[in-house]
């Protein structure tokens, strides 16, 4: 669902000539990156520190 919405805004955007509103490419993916591991990294915290 939430491709199809981006595609959605991106076509939109594109045929209004407005700039997209999305990030560089590689800013983006990285942030995105961070976001995952940093939710891994946090299960993996809680569960060797506070669940013992």
């Amino acid at each position: 669902m939430s491709l199809i919405a981006g595609i959605t805004i991106g076509v939109v955007f594109k045929a209004f000539r407005l700039p997209l509103p999305a990030p560089p490419v590689l800013a983006g993916v990285m942030g995105v990156a961070g976001v995952y591991f940093g939710g891994i990294i946090a299960s993996w915290a809680y569960k060797m520190f506070l669940q013992q």
